[in-house]
């Protein structure tokens, strides 16, 4: 299946993560994505276009926070080498599930564990897209959203950019298999019960698929 992301906004004036002042805008995100998949391209490392901005590629909502590539484990410092060769500033943070380049104010994740999701077979079903006028993975719109509510807990439940996400691409989801990918997290099924009630995701649409 392919696409072409290069002029969809999502929704109108949406902007995921922002915070005036702080981050880059959405079109200096768009430029270091890509350049930096054309970099990855080049090292032939595997890789697929993750997070938020995997959503926007399939028409969901701009973001304004950081830019996340998913990689295998063994090809992640292949992967920030690739990208620090164009300048960017590399960093390896106290997380062990992945490392991090600046270019200027953008930041860049490259993510090799992702919970609930097994990065191997989500390399595998990621579909290539034109995004911005170059061809990329990018992730399955399940597993974008499993990460993301299986990363709440107690300290972290914001469900304003996975509502946004849903809201713009219900359509294109999956609701089954997010059920039973995030079945062990009382914070997902609420999330899940909230689309119902929002008639994003309805009990029969999800017994149908």
């Amino acid at each position: 299946m392919t696409g072409d992301a290069s002029m969809g906004d999502g929704l109108p004036g949406a902007c995921l993560g922002k915070r005036a002042g702080v981050d880059p805008t959405f079109d200096e995100i768009k430029e270091t994505m890509r350049r930096s998949a054309a970099a990855l391209r080049d090292a032939d490392v595997p890789y697929a276009l993750g997070g938020s901005v995997a959503a926007w590629a399939r028409g969901g909502p701009q973001t304004c926070n950081d830019l996340d590539f998913v990689v295998p484990a063994a090809d992640a410092q292949r992967a920030q080498d690739a990208l620090a060769a164009l300048g960017m500033r590399p960093e390896r943070p106290p997380e062990d599930w992945l490392l991090k380049v600046h270019d200027g104010p953008v930041l860049v994740d490259l993510i090799f564990e992702l919970s609930g999701v097994d990065v191997p077979s989500a390399l595998n079903r990621a579909e290539l897209l034109s995004v911005a006028a170059i061809d990329m993975p990018v992730l399955a719109l399940e597993d974008v959203l499993t990460a993301k509510l299986l990363a709440f807990n107690d300290h972290y439940l914001d469900f304003t950019g996975p509502l946004q996400i849903v809201r713009a691409l219900r359509e294109q989801l999956d609701v089954a298999a997010l059920e039973r990918a995030t079945a062990g997290s009382p914070y997902a099924r609420a999330f899940l019960t909230l689309c119902e009630e929002l008639a994003l995701a309805t009990r029969d649409a999800r017994a149908a698929r």
